[in-house]
Order: C-alpha cells, then structure tokens, then sequence
C-alpha cells in the first residue's frame, strides 16, 4: 500500500527536528570566532606575507638562527654584570616558615594538637617550605601540643611554661 503525501509530509517535518536536537561527533565543531586561520608566512604575495615572511628586510634579524641570550644588550656590558656582587648566597638553605606563640595561643583552643598541616588548614601558614618554626613572640595563655621542625628557646619555655608539648618533627 503505497504512503500518502500526508505522512510523507509528518515524517519530514520530524527528522529535522530529531536531528538538531541530538548531539555527536558528526556535528561538533568549536564555538563561532572560537579558532582562527593558521598564518601561512612565505606562500607568494597573496597571502600578505610572502617575500620576506614578515621580517623585515636584510639583517641578523631576517635570518634563521637569530636569536640572543637572556640580558643581551648588543655587545655593551649586561646589567647583571655591570652590578657589583657581594656577600654569600647559601643556595642549599632550608626556608621555614615562622610562626609565633600569640598566633598558635589566638587560633587554637586549648588541648589543640598544632602542626604544619593544622596550620596549613587554618590558613596560618602557606606552605611548610623546607620546614615549621616556632617563635617566642607573643604569649601563649592555654595547653598546646605543638609539633614543628624546630622552636626557639624562648618559645619552648613559653608552650611549656603553659603547660603544653613542643614535639620537634
């Protein structure tokens, strides 16, 4: 029995709309304005970047190879020779990160374990760089275990005299 021109019609006007509603990969492209075309350099005079490829005319510069080291500054002297150098720079120093009692005595409850990763969390220090250490600045009123890398004197005296712990990592 042959289709009449009615259902032909019904069936048209779906397959339009089923197709713009699915999604696949036969129809993912970027977004409009999302890419742009690739800059062809050296391909004739109707690209608007033949002959010399956008380099100018003769020179250093035109050539292939051309490039200077960091701090070139055409033969005259670099800067970061020009400056005088003194002292020692100990390029295997451990950097702590420093924190004083007051801080540990203000953020903290009493009876509170404190360690890199406590005051990490509590967004007292950043990072433990190569390491925690505890200052004497401020006063510490409450019991605290305090664990870090190293404490200075007067520090240790101050947790302990409060009652706490300080536990070297």
């Amino acid at each position: 029995m042959p289709r009449t021109a009615k259902k032909k019609t019904a069936e048209a006007a779906e397959k339009p709309a089923l197709l713009e509603t699915s999604a696949g990969l036969h129809n993912l492209r970027p977004a409009t304005g999302a890419t742009h075309k690739r800059k062809r350099i050296g391909r004739g005079p109707g690209s608007g970047h033949g002959k010399t490829a956008g380099r100018g005319n003769k020179g250093f510069w035109s050539r292939s190879g051309s490039s200077q080291k960091r701090g070139f500054e055409g033969g005259q002297m670099p800067l970061h020779r020009r400056v005088p150098k003194r002292g020692f720079h100990n390029i295997f120093r451990k950097q702590l990160a420093r924190v004083n009692v007051g801080v540990l005595a203000a953020r903290f409850p009493a009876g509170a374990t404190v360690g890199p990763e406590e005051l990490r969390a509590a967004r007292v220090i950043r990072k433990p760089l190569d390491g925690l250490k505890v200052l004497g600045g401020g006063d510490i009123g409450h019991a605290l275990t305090v664990r870090a890398h190293r404490f200075s004197a007067q520090a240790r005296a101050k947790i302990e005299a409060a009652g706490g712990v300080a536990e070297t990592l």
